[in-house]
């Protein structure tokens, strides 16, 4: 059973390395998507929002894994 477990956490850990960072892209990603289909924000505006806000998402990351070190 432990194998398992074992398994189980290295391979979620291969795709969520940090919850916050996957979470705010989530949430990112999903107001972008509702802003450009339902709100009717431009596509080219939107993947520039989408840029921006990844960029902030990552170097937001970085500044709290520096602080906790």
């Amino acid at each position: 059973m432990n194998l398992l477990k074992l398994i189980w956490d290295e391979t979620l850990g291969m795709f969520v390395d940090d919850g916050a960072l996957a979470l705010q892209a989530v949430i990112l990603i999903a107001g972008i998507t509702a802003a450009v289909k339902l709100a009717g924000l431009s596509p080219l505006l939107g993947g520039v929002l989408l840029l921006a806000g990844c960029l902030v998402v990552l170097g937001l990351s970085l500044l709290r894994k520096t602080r906790s070190r």
